[in-house]
C-alpha cells in the first residue's frame, strides 16, 4: 500500500512483554505507517523501556525512531511491574544491545513534531501509563486538531489487577489518565476485561512459535511472562489495542462517560464506567466490552505471521 494511504500511528509504550506483541504486529501491518515510538516509565523504569524499544526495533529490522519519555508519573513515584515482566522488562529472550540511540528530542517534543508536520491525522496507540500523552496535550494543546483518536490499553469496567479496583496503567498515573479522558479527543478504551475473556494457551503459543523468528522470540518471552501461564492461559492485554485499530469489527463497544478516581486511597486509579448512563453525561470514551475470541486468535496468528 502507498505510504500516503496508510494510517499514521504513534506508539506510546513501556515494553513489557505484551507490548512486544502489539508493537511487532503494528510494525509489519501493511495498512499502517508507524511514525514514532515513545517510551514511558511503567512496567520497568524509562531507561529500560527505552532500551527495550530500541532492541525490538533493531531485532525486527524496522527503521522507526524511538524517543524517551517521562521517567515517573505526574504526581507520585513509579511502582513498576517487574514481578510480571522481569527485571529487564523483557526477561526470557536475549536481544542484542541496540546500535541505535533514542532521538535527542524528548517524547512529547518528538510527538508534537510528528503530529503537527503530518498531512493527515495521527492515531495514538497508548499501551502504558498515560503520562506522556497527558504532558503532550497539556504542553502542546494545538496537537489536538491533528489527532484522529487515542486507542489505549488500560482501565476496566469491573475490577483491577494492581489494586482491587485499579488496572496497572491507570493506577500508575491516574492524574495523567484524568487529563487525557477530559481532553475532548476521541478515545477508545481496551480494558482489563478483554484480557480475561481471551486467554492464550500452550497450543496457541506453540502455533506462534512455529511462525517465524518473531514468533520464536514471543514464545520465549511468554515462557517468562507472569501475566498468567501457558496452562492457565496468558493475558496479552496490549494486543487488543492494535487489534481494535486494525479490526474494530471484532469488538463489542459502548460509548460511555468514564471518570478516573484520583483522590480515594482505596480506589485510586479506578476507571468509573457509567455503563447505564446514571450521570446523564455526554460519553467521552468508546469502551470495548467484549471481543470475538475465535476471530481474535485467528487474527493474532495471521498478524504475527506477517513479521520476520
Amino acid at each position: 500500500m502507498d505510504t500516503l494511504n496508510k494510517r499514521k500511528l504513534i506508539i506510546d509504550t513501556d515494553p513489557g512483554i505484551d507490548d512486544v506483541v502489539a508493537i511487532a504486529i503494528a510494525l509489519f501491518d501493511e495498512t499502517l505507517d508507524v511514525e514514532l515510538i515513545t517510551t514511558v516509565a511503567g512496567n520497568v523504569d524509562v531507561e529500560r523501556t527505552t532500551n527495550n524499544a530500541l532492541k525490538l526495533v533493531e531485532f525486527l529490522g524496522r527503521d522507526v525512531p524511538v524517543a524517551k519519555g517521562a521517567r515517573k508519573p505526574l504526581m507520585v513515584d513509579l511502582e513498576n511491574a517487574s514481578e510480571i515482566h522481569g527485571k529487564s522488562g523483557l526477561d526470557g529472550y536475549e536481544f542484542k544491545e541496540p546500535s541505535r540511540k533514542p532521538l535527542e528530542d524528548k517524547a512529547i517534543v518528538a510527538m508534537k513534531n510528528v503530529i503537527m508536520e503530518s498531512d493527515s491525522a495521527i492515531t495514538l496507540m497508548a499501551i502504558g501509563p498515560l503520562t506522556n500523552i497527558a504532558l503532550l496535550l497539556s504542553v502542546y494543546p494545538e496537537v489536538k486538531k491533528n489527532i484522529q483518536e487515542i486507542v489505549f490499553m488500560g482501565g476496566s469496567t469491573t475490577r483491577g489487577n494492581k489494586t482491587p479496583m485499579g488496572e496497572f496503567n491507570m493506577v500508575t498515573d491516574p492524574e495523567a489518565a484524568d487529563i487525557v479522558f477530559k481532553s475532548g479527543l476521541p478515545i477508545v478504551m481496551c480494558g482489563l476485561d478483554l484480557g480475561e475473556k481471551v486467554l492464550i494457551y500452550l497450543e496457541d503459543s506453540e502455533k506462534i512459535r512455529k511462525l517465524n523468528k518473531t514468533g520464536e522470540m514471543i514464545y520465549s518471552l511468554f515462557k517468562h511472562y507472569r501475566g498468567g501461564s501457558f496452562y492457565k492461559g496468558l493475558k496479552i492485554y496490549d494486543s487488543f489495542a492494535i487489534a481494535y485499530i486494525l479490526k474494530p469489527e471484532m469488538f463489542e463497544t459502548k460509548d460511555c462517560y468514564v471518570a478516573i478516581e484520583t483522590f480515594s486511597s482505596l480506589t485510586r486509579g479506578c476507571t468509573v464506567v457509567d455503563l447505564n448512563n446514571c450521570w446523564r453525561k455526554e460519553p467521552n470514551v468508546k469502551v470495548c466490552l467484549n471481543v470475538n475470541e475465535s476471530e481474535f486468535k485467528k487474527w493474532l496468528i495471521e498478524a504475527i505471521a506477517k513479521c520476520i
